[in-house]
């Protein structure tokens, strides 16, 4: 079963302004897949294929020649000489269409600023979010499941227990992707650098620290970051800027753009395991993070989130923004209903003044409730936190 992607109106109507379509996000996305869905009469190509791509490589005019509409080339940024003639091909003949899609985002925006800046949308797919999955008749009962399993299409689709899929996943994106953009010599400490990072979800990201458990230079351990960015592994989120007169911790915070990826890094074989795991509100927050990265992204828009902090720990996890609007949200693991989960909340919305701001607390449980203190949503209701990304 074909599971919808929410991307897919965004991007058919982006393709409506156009002439290039640029599609990127982790391999195994469901890039491939998205594109012949939303272009069925545009011919597929992959030039991952060595003898496409050497055709491609030897002879780029004449390889385009066979494409008068436009088509959908895959991993087009395998073959960098292609994006000058494709920009002489729309430049010439509006009614041209041409969808690019690729899993080495540095390699593929990199070209694309250079030759077809003004000429692409650029639209950027993750894994399943919670609404994809529940609309593809994939309910999940248990946070725990969902974290240990992960959402990537290929999980559901082929029914692949995440313990067979991650481990592979993460060799081939060493073996593959990371040779292609940075000569790492020792792969190995590379690995033990992305372990070392899942160990630390959830949490300030410190380079010294980071750099010194994994044997590395601080410069080192920056740029190997920078890495995971680049192929959509791990990301920063970074603290909010507006700091209500107080100090504010000014570090950004570590989260992975997949739950089953880090507790597979993090050796987890289960997801009993995640229940009574050391790093359980890390792993549920970053899946909370997640949710309200992907609502963007889905919408055209590659933004992230804010947190905010201040030097005695009082912490918001997620500060969601929207014009002057700020919506606050707290979250927290326990699936047991606690007025002190609004603590931080009430501290912040005291601090905002309540001008332009929102509060909620997402927890573990399964009901959602108006409380005296504020809202209590259910991990499975995000879509009750309204914001526009």
């Amino acid at each position: 079963m074909i599971i919808e992607r929410t991307l897919k109106k965004k991007l058919i109507r982006l393709a409506q302004k156009f002439p290039v379509i640029t599609v990127t996000g982790p391999r195994q996305s469901g890039k491939t897949t998205l594109v012949k869905a939303a272009f069925p009469s545009l011919p597929y190509i992959s030039l991952e294929e060595p003898d496409l791509r050497q055709i491609a490589l030897t002879d780029p005019r004449g390889f385009l020649s066979n494409f008068s509409d436009g088509a959908i080339l895959d991993e087009a940024q395998r073959v960098p000489k292609l994006f000058s003639y494709i920009q002489s091909l729309v430049d010439s003949d509006r009614n041209v269409q041409f969808i690019l899609s690729g899993s080495s985002n540095f390699l593929l925006m990199e070209k694309i600023g250079q030759t077809l800046a003004g000429r692409s949308g650029i639209l950027h797919l993750l894994p399943f979010s919670l609404p994809e999955l529940r609309n593809g008749n994939y309910p999940v009962e248990q946070y725990e499941q969902l974290i240990f399993t992960g959402q990537y299409p290929r999980i559901y689709d082929w029914d692949i227990p995440p313990t067979d899929f991650y481990p592979s996943y993460i060799q081939t994106y060493v073996e593959r992707d990371v040779r292609l953009i940075k000569n790492i010599e020792n792969l190995n400490r590379f690995i033990q650098f992305i372990q070392l990072c899942a160990g630390r979800i959830g949490q300030l990201l410190n380079f010294n620290s980071l750099a010194n458990d994994a044997g590395i230079s601080p410069n080192t351990a920056r740029a190997w970051f920078s890495l995971l960015e680049t192929s959509y592994i791990a990301y920063r989120l970074n603290p909010h800027h507006r700091n209500f007169n107080k100090r504010l911790v000014k570090s950004p915070k570590l989260y992975f753009y997949d739950t089953g990826a880090a507790c597979s890094l993090l050796g987890i074989q289960s997801a009993e395991q995640v229940t009574s795991h050391f790093l359980r509100g890390g792993l549920f927050e970053n899946l909370i993070v997640n949710e309200f990265v992907k609502r963007a992204f889905n919408q055209g828009q590659r933004r992230y989130p804010h947190f905010w902090r201040d030097r005695r720990g009082r912490e918001i996890d997620c500060l969601l923004t929207d014009g002057e609007r700020m919506t606050a949200v707290e979250i927290k693991s326990g699936k047991t209903i606690s007025a002190s989960y609004f603590r931080n909340i009430n501290y912040w919305m005291t601090l905002a003044q309540g001008e332009h701001a929102d509060g909620y607390v997402v927890y573990g449980g399964d009901k959602s409730l108006q409380m005296s203190d504020g809202r209590l949503v259910s991990w499975k209701e995000l879509d009750l936190i309204g914001f526009d990304a």
